[in-house]
């Protein structure tokens, strides 16, 4: 399975098209004339987002720009990179709209930091406990259907323990949804056991906020996912970090620079208030035997 796929260079593409459009101060509206498209294919264009990349276009525009050769060049193997689909392509009938981009940026990250107070990360949930959640949110969801999104998920968790490349995943988690039996307590006590287990992992940090440290910064912030990505052999190719956060309807997506440092504050202050790791497999341990038959 490859890491790689088509949101990263697509985000990196319509962060380059935006600022060498800027920097040559021509227009969005003679921009879209110079390639005969409408406002929001130019506005998917410079923001990734998913549309058709015509590589006759971006050399256009890097005309209409002024852009070097080897800018040009550039953008074009960008261009090219974003053509090809990535594996959770396959699987686009089981991946609701807004997760898509999620999906994608989540296999190009070099390292994720998720902050729940809801439900675990979904990373680290069991099979059985992502199945117990489906089933909750869709009652009447086919059985087909909800095992192709657990086919994809299991797909998307195997990154945490690749040979090659693994994702280094850090996970801050609210001690109140450790006394959720989501799926019943079999369920659950298989799901503490799996958390306490993949803790343990190298590049895997499980945390705990117990319920004793009362009000902290975070319960303000609310759930988030901080992701940061691999740093380009030319630097300012290199993705800035992206914080995803889920709502009922939809997801945000947030990047502009002083949003990302809040939230990276946000994650300093989350790290201050957690157990550290030892002590967090204590608890999810003590917790797990309410669990126990």
């Amino acid at each position: 399975m490859s890491s790689t796929g088509s949101s990263l260079p697509r985000r990196m593409l319509g962060r380059q098209l935006r600022e060498l459009r800027i920097e040559s101060g021509v227009s969005a509206e003679y921009a879209r004339d110079a390639i005969g498209v409408g406002k929001q294919t130019l506005w998917r264009m410079e923001t990734g987002q998913p549309v058709r990349l015509n590589p006759l276009f971006i050399e256009r525009l890097c005309r209409v720009y002024g852009a070097s050769e080897d800018v040009t060049d550039m953008l074009l193997g960008l261009t090219e990179e974003a053509s090809r689909t990535g594996w959770w392509h396959a699987y686009g009938d089981a991946i609701p709209a807004h997760f898509d981009l999620f999906v994608g940026l989540e296999a190009a990250a070099k390292q994720i930091f998720s902050y729940q107070t809801t439900l675990l990360p979904g990373l680290l949930q069991t099979a059985e406990y992502r199945r117990a959640m489906t089933w909750a949110e869709a009652p009447s969801m086919p059985t087909a259907e909800v095992e192709r999104r657990i086919e994809m998920f299991l797909l998307r968790r195997a990154r945490l323990t690749a040979a090659e490349n693994p994702l280094r995943f850090e996970a801050v988690i609210d001690e109140g949804m450790l006394h959720r039996a989501i799926g019943g307590p079999a369920v659950m006590a298989d799901q503490l056991g799996h958390l306490e287990k993949v803790g343990q992992i190298p590049n895997i940090s499980v945390r705990i906020i117990p319920l004793n440290a009362e009000a902290y910064p975070g319960l303000a912030v609310g759930s988030f996912v901080l992701l940061d990505f691999p740093r380009h052999p030319t630097a300012h190719l290199t993705e800035p970090s992206v914080v995803y956060v889920q709502g009922h309807t939809g997801a945000l997506y947030l990047e502009k620079s002083d949003e990302v440092r809040q939230y990276e504050q946000a994650r300093v202050d989350l790290q201050r208030s957690a157990l550290d790791e030892s002590r967090s497999r204590d608890l999810i341990r003590k917790i797990a035997k309410e669990y126990a038959p």
